[in-house]
């Protein structure tokens, strides 16, 4: 098991009142679990920052609280919409030898040839793949080598993806992609309509000011 660890305390600053923990540089949480209550905490903004940093959303570590340690993911994060601030998380206490459900995010490495050459551009369709698997054995990351990508309309499949699927349950259809070559988009030219020619015999109608059958809007007055 990861040895990394993050100290955390018993909240007892609940409601809208947890604003002011946040001015301290405090983040209020919680712990949940299958067949345990949750219970309220609190971190270090600092110390939940760094360790976020390490592990991400599907890296396993663990919670101490007082005495007690307790291996936990992280499950659900809640930012700021304007500063990304973190302004709430949630661990989720897991059980090493039961399978969990989480998320694992898609990244791009390298370079394609493809893009290089102008041929197209690589799109991501998926930046995250739900899988289960024990704590111990989720993937940090899918990691897609865009060096591979030499053609335009070429694509990577969920069955393409490096990992050991003896361990790792991947719930997206085999079959989806998850990375394509797609083609330069083209600007589209809009023409104007060329003017029909008077037919003879008529008069050409010439372009009026007055609204045929109502009366023509006036003009706001301005202000004084």
């Amino acid at each position: 098991m990861d040895t990394k660890t993050l100290k955390v305390e018993i909240r007892k600053v609940l409601g809208r009142k947890v604003k002011h923990l946040r001015q301290k540089g405090i983040l209020p949480g919680n712990i949940y679990g299958k067949k345990i209550k949750s219970q309220a905490i609190q971190v270090s903004q600092k110390e939940f920052e760094k360790i976020y940093k390490l592990v991400g959303e599907t890296g396993l570590f663990k919670l101490k609280i007082g005495d007690s340690e307790k291996p936990v993911l992280i499950h659900n994060v809640q930012r700021h919409p304007v500063t990304d601030q973190f302004l709430h998380v949630d661990f989720l206490q897991v059980d090493l030898k039961e399978k969990v459900v989480a998320k694992v995010p898609v990244e791009l490495v390298g370079e394609s040839p493809a893009e290089k050459q102008g041929l197209g551009t690589v799109v991501l369709m998926f930046n995250e793949i739900e899988v289960e698997a024990l704590p111990a054995d989720l993937p940090e990351k899918f990691e897609i080598d865009k060096s591979a990508l030499t053609e335009v309309e070429q694509t990577i499949l969920v069955k393409d993806l490096k990992v050991d699927k003896s361990k790792v349950d991947i719930k997206a259809n085999e079959d989806e992609i998850v990375v394509k070559v797609e083609p330069p988009q083209k600007e589209e030219i809009v023409e104007k309509p060329t003017p029909e020619a008077p037919i003879e015999g008529e008069t050409p109608q010439t372009e009026s000011s007055e609204i045929s059958g109502a009366e023509q809007p006036q003009a706001e007055a301005k202000d004084n």
